[in-house]
This record gives C-alpha cells, structure tokens and sequence, in this order.
C-alpha cells in the first residue's frame, strides 16, 4: 500500500478507495452538518483538477485544512504541499521568495538559490493571505499563472512550472478589486475554481463533535483520560456565535481541558449570555441610574465604536497594520496612531502559523 508523508513529517494518508475518509479525520476535518458535507463534496470534486482553486472563508474555518485536503485528494498527493504567507514576504524579495535566484543577482545572492514555486515541483504551492499580497507580488504571481513560466532573479533562462496554486483568503478581494487594492486581473486568475467554507456557526452541531475530537486528541497528548462534556457546555456549544470559528474552538477546549478537575467539562471560562452586569430591565428597587452628559456619552460610544473596529481590522488582516490601512480606506500613519491610542498593537492579532500547522497535523495515533 503507497504511503506520502509530508515534508514536515506531519501525518501520512493512504492511497486507496478509504482515501477521502482518512484524509478529513487526520486533518481534524469533522463535521455531519448539511454545510460542511457540502463543501467536503465540493473539495472531492476540485481535486482532480490542475485549475487554481481559491479558498475563502472567515478567520478560523481551516482554510489551510481544507487545502490540504485539496492536495492529498489529488493526483499531486505525492508531491510537496509548500504553504507560504503571502503577508510575511518582503516586497522587495517577492520574486526572489517564489521563483529563486542565480548567485550574484543582489548583493546578499552568494548562491544558487531554489523559490517556492521549485520546492513545489509536482506538488501544490498554497499562498495564504493572497489579500496580504504587495501590488508587486501581484505583479509577480499574475505573469506566472499565465504562463505557468518563470525566470529566476538574474537567471536568463524561462523555466517551466509543474505545480498547482492554491490559495486562500479571509478578505474579500472582489471588494478590494473595486477599490483598487487588487488587480481585477490577477482576481480572474485565481477566481477559476472557488471553495467557500461556512462559518462554524452555521454548521449545527458540528462544534459538539470537533469539540470532542479535540479533547481526546488533547488527552492522548497529555496522557489523561478525556472528559465528557457536560450538557449545559454542548447547549453553549451549540449557540455560541463562535467569531474565531474552529480555531476559537480549539483554544477553548484546550485551556478548558487544562484546567478540568472532574469527569466532566462544564466550560466555566467560556463567556455567557447572562453575564451582562446592565441589565436592560431594572425594578424600581433596582441600582439606579446614572446618566452621563450627551458629549461624554458620545465619546464613550465612539471609543467603543473604534476599539471594536479596529479589533476586528487587525483581525481580517492578521496584525498586517499596512493590509489594515488598505482596508480601511486610511493612511497607515494615521491607523497606526489610531491604534496605539487605544493601546493595541498589530502583533497581539498574527498567529504562528507555523506552531499552528504543527498542533494540527502531528499524528497522534
């Protein structure tokens, strides 16, 4: 039986008809629920094919998973799957990040050098945060998926490309498109095959089951019996608005599984609906009420508005304050003072996707 293990060593997934099965379960890609059987169904059929496909869904639904997905569902599951953040690229090295360079090309260039595209011969080269992407990067990715050609920086020779691009973004790049942040062009290209995740609170129970997966994969870690959950934490399961989508989730569970002290797991740190400490209806024995002057009032509703804003803005670009201001239709010099005045940061909002790959894929079985 033929076996692919990953070039990080993460999980190997078997070839033959149990394929598809094998492939969702080692990527913690679980669920029953009509939306997530749909997009599943989906992925099973772009996978045979070599057009681009680009992944699309909020923050947290497994974006990368479901590439991945993509990947070892395909033709190409022998080759490498090379993941790349498009946000961490330096303008300046895009090209030669992607396509490589020839010794003396630039001044730091005292080699031959491979780019992401060579690394991904055979193989799926998945470009996350395609919304991150530099206009010159854009430029860049543009020339190569006409072609499927490229020439190394400072190399004289055109090259031939055997690699399927996958990417993925959280941003909505028609929207950007329209306000000039994107080349419509380069939207054309990658818009040939979409795959649109749902959001996980649109997927019905499907939190009760990850959630369960995830706490006998945190008890195989830890070497602790894995607790069940108790009612009232699946009836918040159910509910929960869940803006960090799966990778909330994850979190949750694994914070809650640390500091479990029973059989069972009751989610006591997990924010509820009743918690609200101004209650909208108050008795005439009730606190009183205190009412602010209209101009403190309004100050307190726009610092609210901002913060709020801003959390989510940091959010969408994952700390990329430059993507942030993009977005925000601002000058990054103003955003940034915007943002330390209400003591944020960029850097609180990016993930080690790196650690987070590793947390996902590693086999624990």
């Amino acid at each position: 039986m033929a076996e692919h293990e990953d070039r990080g060593g993460a999980a190997t997934f078997r070839r033959p008809a149990d394929a598809i099965d094998d492939a969702f379960a080692r990527l913690n890609l679980i669920g029953d629920s009509p939306a997530f059987l749909a997009a599943r169904r989906l992925v099973q059929r772009l996978a045979p094919c070599q057009a681009p496909v680009l992944v699309q869904g909020e923050t947290g639904t497994g974006k990368e998973l479901f590439a991945r997905a993509v990947h070892y569902l395909s033709d190409r599951r022998g080759g490498p799957f090379i993941p790349v953040n498009c946000g961490a690229i330096p303008e300046a090295l895009v090209e030669s990040e992607l396509f490589g360079h020839v010794r003396g090309a630039f001044t730091d260039a005292r080699e031959n050098r491979e780019g992401l595209v060579a690394q991904a011969r055979a193989g799926t080269l998945f470009l996350d945060e395609l919304e991150a992407l530099s206009p010159r990067g854009q430029v860049a990715l543009l020339r190569f998926l006409q072609d499927q050609e490229y020439r190394p920086v400072g190399g004289r020779v055109v090259r031939g490309a055997d690699v399927r691009v996958v990417g993925s973004t959280n941003a909505p790049l028609d929207a950007l498109a329209a306000k000039g942040l994107y080349r419509h062009d380069l939207l054309f290209r990658l818009n040939v095959l979409v795959l649109e995740l749902p959001p996980l609170r649109c997927r019905g129970d499907d939190a009760v089951l990850l959630a369960e997966a995830f706490l006998d994969r945190l008890a195989r870690q830890y070497g602790r019996p894995a607790p069940r959950l108790h009612a009232s934490a699946a009836a918040f399961l159910r509910t929960h608005a869940w803006p960090g989508n799966v990778r909330e989730l994850e979190n949750l569970m694994h914070r809650e599984f640390l500091l479990a002290d029973g059989p069972e797991l009751a989610l006591r740190g997990a924010p509820r609906c009743d918690d609200d400490p101004h209650p909208a209806h108050a008795g005439v024995d009730g606190p009183s009420l205190t009412v602010d002057t209209f101009s403190a009032a309004k100050a307190r509703a726009v610092a609210a508005f901002e913060r709020a804003y801003l959390a989510e803005l940091l959010e969408r670009a994952h700390g990329n304050v430059s993507l942030a201001a993009r977005l925000a239709g601002k000058e990054r010099s103003r955003l940034s003072k915007l943002i330390r005045k209400h003591g944020m940061s960029g850097a609180a909002f990016r993930c080690d996707a790196d650690a987070a790959a590793a947390f996902a894929f590693r086999d624990r079985s």
